[in-house]
């Protein structure tokens, strides 16, 4: 079974955390800078550890050069 989350990325941040928004979006915070692919490659880093899952089976499926972002979670 797999899933998809909407999360809103701060790149950059001072602290890395994870926060649910009152929106109903997840809010994840990494100190890692938008360049390359570094903040994104950090925010599956995060995700995995959150929902303790291997890295491998979280993959960014759309807004990769943008803060809102669409996460398919393999939870197979």
């Amino acid at each position: 079974m797999s899933s998809t989350i909407k999360i809103r990325v701060s790149a950059g941040a001072k602290t890395e955390k994870i926060e649910m928004m009152p929106d109903g979006v997840l809010k994840v915070r990494v100190n890692a800078t938008p360049e390359k692919g570094k903040a994104n490659e950090r925010v599956i880093e995060l995700l995995a550890g959150h929902f303790k899952l291997s890295k491998s089976r979280i993959a960014i499926i759309s807004g990769h050069s943008y803060r809102e972002k669409v996460v398919l979670i393999d939870l197979d």
